[in-house]
């Protein structure tokens, strides 16, 4: 007897890893599996009494968005916290911190983040201006991207951080005239205030990945790679917190975690991370990768360049950013952890970083020949022509964070004259990588920027912000297709997780992790792809999020 379906999807499109574009067709799922693609009489002829039918009603069926550079625990975290992601401006940004201090005096220390640095001059916003909101508390606010934080004179005052205070190797103290700390905190100094924080509790990291989770499913996403499994910014170690969500059945999506790789440290910390990944490979948790992060950010000057950044006159300084970790060592530590079966999942967005990053995989495949770890570089900000071909020479995959690659203050204020416009335009080159053979993942990075894949799809294919579509493309060249785009955010992120087998694709057999759009985005313009909203988000054959009516209208 033919198997039925448990659902049918009919009466829109499909889309799927290989195809141009979408196809009309259907789908039938059986036992949480994909059982067949066909047309919509195929599929009503696999129905029974007891399947559901999902009326596309003209829209987009295709895999569950993978997210492969992501900070859920850390994002919901924030979301409990003092919330400034949704912020417009410095005074909308006082507005919010004044509100949650008013409404939460139990709290010892105000924290949280989301602040972007083009809202204050320089980037830099004062401890003053905390001050006169909240005095008696100290307050440490991380910025948007996660590479800088915000502090009032209390906290600088707590944390013992004073004019006398060096800068750490790692990081940078903002200073007033006399060497007062001015309240910004720039990469490795913001620990300096961060370890004095009360440590972020077990609960309350398990309530921020629920509620993260959530929210990923509210954007289609059924999978990512969590790019910081460790101690980071203050927070404890979320390994514990996905092997108990797994353990639990509160894990619904399927993740990989990165194991944060502590650069005080050296290869000692091996043994550590083996352990580890034996130990947390629990339901649909898989700690099978190693976060390696080998630079900065280019708004801060601590993105590691090939070339000295300029100031604002336009001169050469003396500062070229941070190489995180000294290349030889890099290189020791890649090899030995490829020998051990890890997947090295690097944080390079200068493009000596890039550079350093690559010579590590090099030397990797030189004294361990070739294998499927899936080495790969995420934000790829800056990257030299001469190392855009070794990204498929050498099987490293380039996993681009999309929705950055646009104007918008941050990159014309703050990025692109301290760059030089030659080498400005070789920033975020997905065009150039994918013309040169390399294989593409794509990400988030979220909280440092919205979870929104199709948000980031549309950025990939027009070069332009979706809320300011008369921008001018940002380097248009580099642009790609919404089907390369897709793939990217489907089979290319479910390759680096190792889930591509079952993942990633619309094909028999493949678990029915799908995700519904109220449209199809491959017959309209290219400047309405961000007008795409989700509709529904399947896990498994089992629906986790279905949008509101108004939410899709």
């Amino acid at each position: 007897m033919e198997r039925k379906a448990d659902v049918v999807f009919t009466g829109g499109r499909l889309f799927t890893a290989d195809w141009d574009e979408s196809r009309s067709a259907g789908l039938a799922v059986s036992e949480g599996r994909i059982l067949a693609l066909g047309s919509d009489q195929e599929m009503t002829g696999l129905a029974g009494p007891d399947t559901q039918v999902v009326d596309l009603a003209g829209g987009l069926l295709l895999p569950g968005f993978q997210d492969a550079h992501v900070h859920p625990v850390m994002a919901g975290v924030d979301m409990l916290r003092c919330e400034l992601h949704e912020s417009g401006g410095a005074e909308h940004c006082l507005e919010l911190i004044r509100t949650y201090a008013a409404e939460h005096p139990e709290v010892e220390w105000i924290a949280g983040g989301g602040w972007s640095m083009e809202f204050f001059p320089g980037g830099t916003p004062t401890r003053q201006m905390l001050d006169e909101i909240v005095s008696d508390r100290p307050v440490i606010l991380t910025n948007r991207d996660g590479h800088g934080a915000w502090v009032n004179t209390l906290a600088l005052a707590r944390a013992g951080v004073d004019p006398t205070t060096p800068d750490p190797v790692d990081g940078r103290i903002e200073r007033e005239a006399d060497g007062t700390p001015s309240g910004t905190l720039h990469e490795g100094a913001v620990e300096l205030v961060m370890q004095h924080l009360p440590a972020v509790g077990f609960d309350e990291q398990y309530q921020g990945l629920l509620a993260a989770q959530q929210h990923l499913f509210a954007h289609g996403i059924t999978s990512w790679q969590d790019a910081a499994v460790g101690r980071i910014h203050g927070c404890d170690d979320v390994y514990d917190v996905y092997v108990r969500a797994a353990e639990n059945g509160d894990l619904v999506a399927r993740v990989v975690g990165a194991l944060w790789w502590d650069r005080a440290r050296g290869a000692d910390q091996i043994p550590e991370m083996i352990k580890l990944r034996a130990e947390g490979t629990v339901g649909r948790f898989r700690p099978i990768s190693i976060k390696i992060m080998q630079d900065g950010v280019a708004e801060n000057f601590t993105a590691a360049m090939t070339e000295q950044y300029l100031d604002g006159c336009g001169c050469p300084t003396d500062n070229s950013g941070i190489s995180f970790i000294e290349p030889v060592a890099l290189r020791e530590y890649v090899e030995l952890l490829d020998a051990e079966g890890f997947q090295v999942h690097f944080h390079a967005l200068g493009d000596r970083a890039v550079r350093e990053a690559l010579d590590a995989v090099a030397a990797a495949r030189s004294a361990n020949g070739p294998n499927t770890n899936r080495h790969h570089l995420a934000h790829l900000q800056v990257v030299h022509p001469d190392d855009v071909p070794r990204f498929a020479e050498l099987d490293a995959t380039a996993n681009i964070q999309s929705l950055w690659a646009c104007h918008e203050p941050q990159m014309d204020e703050l990025t692109i004259p301290f760059l030089g416009d030659e080498r400005a335009a070789l920033q975020y080159p997905f065009g150039d990588l994918v013309a040169a053979g390399a294989a593409i993942a794509s990400g988030s990075d979220w909280p440092v920027s919205s979870p929104d894949p199709i948000a980031a799809i549309h950025t990939a294919v027009t070069r332009t912000a979706p809320e300011n579509p008369g921008a001018a493309p940002f380097f248009a060249q580099n642009s790609i297709t919404l089907a390369q785009a897709l793939t990217a955010y489907t089979a290319g992120s479910a390759r680096i997780n190792h889930h591509e087998d079952v993942t990633g694709h619309l094909r028999v057999g493949a678990l029915a992790d799908l995700v519904v759009l109220d449209r199809d985005p491959f017959t309209g313009p290219a400047d309405e792809i961000a007008s795409t909203r989700v509709r529904q988000t399947w896990v498994g054959g089992q629906v986790v999020f279905t949008a509101t009516p108004a939410a899709t209208a």
